[in-house]
């Protein structure tokens, strides 16, 4: 099974996520995409490290995300990655791990591959006005390719909203 949960910032994303993956019944391996760059962001990873079970396995990966999903992947596991827009703001500014459509290709073709439950946290930052810098165009164009791509990969596709999840593919129980 492999999901895909998106929503706004404090949306519950994250919550639900972490909610699915310990449903599973599985090992649970936490893939952390976030960097901490100022203080306000290491509050935030900070809050994420105190609600997630001590015993789930925590991988840091801020840039090869395919790579490691592949090494963590397997049948009794549950892969949860939080959070996929974080991942491809550290991949836009890094320049250094090749194009952004490769990186999402790649990313496409492990999630396809995985073995086990994969659950993926991204943050739905397109739905308002076009925004007026180039980065900043280029990284909400990129974060929807990136989800199309994903959505069609995954099972289930849940839009979360003031904390209700809202199944764009799939179903509850699925």
């Amino acid at each position: 099974m492999k999901s895909l949960i998106l929503g706004g910032i404090k949306s519950g994303k994250s919550r639900l996520a972490e909610t699915y993956a310990a449903g599973t019944g599985r090992r649970v391996i936490y893939i952390a995409t976030a960097t901490a760059n100022d203080d306000e962001m290491l509050k935030r990873i900070e809050h994420h490290k105190a609600s997630r079970p001590a015993h789930w396995q925590v991988v840091e990966e801020p840039l090869n995300l395919a790579k490691v999903i592949s090494a963590h992947s397997m049948a009794d596991t549950c892969v949860l990655v939080d959070c996929l827009t974080l991942w491809l703001t550290n991949v836009l500014l890094s320049g250094s791990v090749g194009s952004v459509q490769q990186q999402r290709d790649g990313l496409q073709q492990a999630v396809k591959n995985a073995a086990g439950t994969i659950v993926m946290v991204s943050n739905e930052t397109s739905m308002g006005i076009i925004p007026l810098g180039e980065l900043t165009r280029q990284y909400c164009d990129e974060a929807g390719l990136l989800h199309q791509q994903l959505a069609a990969t995954c099972d289930n596709v849940i839009l979360t909203v003031a904390g209700l999840p809202h199944y764009l593919k799939g179903s509850p129980g699925e």
